[in-house]
């Protein structure tokens, strides 16, 4: 059974659930085997996450969610792409009827780290690289850390991208039926900041 059937509620949940995880208090229901049973006849996430592959970035944590709730794909440097990274964000749209997407930036991210620092590795990695670095001009001569900045830059880019992919994220946020946010996670304090708002 589905914990919010709207973004906002959605969003509730999640900012509920990550001010848990700051203070040290989760109460997240732990995987059991009665749970392993329900999720045997379907999946019901109430949200989904654009997350970066670091491994300190982990979502049913620091949302305090438990098995079943959140529809989670990561991929380094939380990018965008036409074909895996939104063809499994529409699965989450289209069949699980998820209405809420975070894009989530995180403090002190490898791959936009990469990206500022211009590096080529002659591996796969330079395409995540490449995807990210039209965001590093964006952000020159802000004041503030300049790795913040990117990070920041490149989750709200990410999000705008996924608002508009057609055919059916742009008319389900036109509709109001679904919201596509970005967000960033402070490592250090575990704290989730909005950086746009529903």
């Amino acid at each position: 059974m589905k914990k919010a059937n709207t973004p906002r509620k959605a969003l509730e949940l999640l900012m509920e659930g990550n001010e848990r995880f700051v203070m040290d208090l989760p109460d997240r229901p732990y995987p059991n085997r009665m749970r392993r049973k329900e999720l045997l006849e379907g999946q019901h996430p109430f949200a989904a996450l654009l997350c970066c592959a670091d491994s300190r970035v982990a979502p049913e944590l620091f949302f305090d969610q438990g098995l079943g709730d959140l529809f989670v794909v990561r991929v380094a440097g939380n990018i965008f792409d036409d074909e895996a990274i939104l063809g499994s964000l529409e699965y989450a749209l289209a069949m699980l009827e998820v209405p809420l997407f975070l894009v989530m930036g995180h403090q002190k991210c490898g791959a936009v780290q990469a990206a500022l620092e211009g590096s080529e590795t002659n591996l796969a990695i330079d395409e995540l690289v490449r995807a990210i670095r039209p965001v590093i001009e964006t952000v020159e001569g802000q004041e503030g850390d300049p790795l913040n900045n990117a990070v920041r830059a490149n989750a709200l880019r990410v999000s705008r991208q996924l608002r508009n992919a057609d055919p059916i994220f742009k008319e389900a946020v036109r509709s109001d039926r679904v919201a596509v946010l970005a967000a960033y996670q402070c490592l250090e304090t575990g704290r989730v900041e909005l950086l746009e708002s529903l």
